[in-house]
């Protein structure tokens, strides 16, 4: 009986072991899908709402200017101040945090701290000349992106600018000499269908705004091909890299300004310049040009790349699906038929990669 009771009592123990153990591990996991599911959901809402509010800033009447190119510095303006101050406070935070180097506890704080990733913003010519080369493509980038969403419809945005992956493939072909597989080759054949599908069905149709789209495009995979080449010259910090690039870029685009804005400007001094409003929308809009950048690396490490990009497709998908709606775009079969064509070939050309890219892995062990 002694034994009996004390095996009793032995699988009891273990039994609300056990059910703490799933429990727990239930909570683990709700845990786990909440924050995806928070993190996904942050970058859908600040990725279109980026996208609607430069549309708005560019071609509404009564908050926008003729004058992209001062709104798209402006938004390089309050990157730079944000990757200043978060510079600012990871230097305080790490000051008070480790007087002593054997206070490991809060080193440990400082190390889990939000700010802890933005190193101490300071600004030295002889590495701003070493990123000038980005700088300039990085402008060009920014530049032909607001063009082309102030010139197209929302709906038609992504369209127009869907010829990234095929500069891509192309640049590091020529550039890197990197070889290109059939599926591959099949996968931009049919984003290149889906893109003349799709400018071949829009109903307001802008050429101009389909250039700067495909310009944007290229210098979109020209960034990408600089970025590596002068990341170590930042210590392959890209927040150092984000405030450098954004430093330059605001000295860039004042002869531009001076050039091809200064009139409109000057009529906007005492109209616009005086609307909190446009301010209001300029300040936000900068700060989510600033925020992309963070949800994008918070959904990559919450997820995976693929999934990341699967989540910018659908994304893609409901902000142009949107635009019909909020902006009240004409849409056509052939034009609505193009944008997911061209998303169905990007999706596929992303799970292509990944699988090309694991089989490297797996065939270098």
């Amino acid at each position: 009986n002694f034994v009996a009771s004390r095996a009793l009592e032995q699988i009891n123990f273990l039994s609300s072991r056990c059910c703490c153990l799933v429990t727990s591990q239930q909570k683990r996991k709700m845990g786990d899908v909440n924050y995806i599911a928070s993190v996904v959901a942050a970058y859908w809402f600040i990725s279109i709402s980026m996208v609607y509010l430069n549309k708005i800033l560019m071609s509404s009447e009564g908050i926008s200017i003729p004058a992209p190119l001062f709104i798209t510095w402006f938004q390089c303006v309050v990157t730079a101040m944000i990757c200043w101050a978060a510079g600012k406070v990871s230097e305080t935070i790490q000051k008070r945090s480790s007087p002593l180097p054997t206070q490991e506890t809060d080193s440990k704080v400082h190390q889990s701290s939000f700010f802890s990733q933005f190193p101490k913003a300071e600004y030295r010519s002889a590495i701003g000349k070493k990123i000038f080369p980005l700088s300039v493509v990085f402008v060009g980038m920014i530049t032909f992106n607001n063009l082309c969403l102030k010139w197209v419809e929302v709906s038609f945005y992504n369209v127009a600018r869907s010829l990234t992956i095929v500069f891509n493939v192309v640049l590091s072909r020529v550039v890197l000499g990197s070889p290109t597989s059939p599926k591959t080759m099949a996968c931009l054949g049919i984003v290149i269908a889906g893109f003349f599908l799709g400018a071949r069905g829009e109903a307001n149709f802008s050429y101009k705004g389909t250039v700067a789209g495909i310009c944007s495009s290229l210098f979109v995979s020209l960034n990408s091909i600089f970025t590596k080449k002068v990341l170590p010259a930042v210590d392959n910090d890209h927040w150092k890299l984000t405030f450098y690039n954004n430093v330059n870029a605001v000295i860039l685009f004042l002869p531009l300004m001076a050039y091809f804005e200064a009139e409109a400007l000057l009529e906007a001094i005492g109209v616009q310049f005086l609307s909190p409003v446009f301010w209001g929308a300029m300040m936000v809009a900068g700060f989510f040009g600033f925020s992309i950048g963070i949800v994008t690396v918070l959904q990559i490490k919450a997820t995976s790349p693929l999934s990341h990009n699967i989540s910018g497709t659908a994304k893609a998908a409901v902000q142009s699906m949107m635009a019909f709606y909020i902006w009240k775009n004409p849409a056509t079969v052939m034009g609505v038929s193009g944008m997911f064509v061209v998303l169905g070939g990007s999706l596929l050309y992303t799970v292509v990669k990944m699988r090309e890219g694991s089989r490297k892995v797996a065939g270098g062990k």
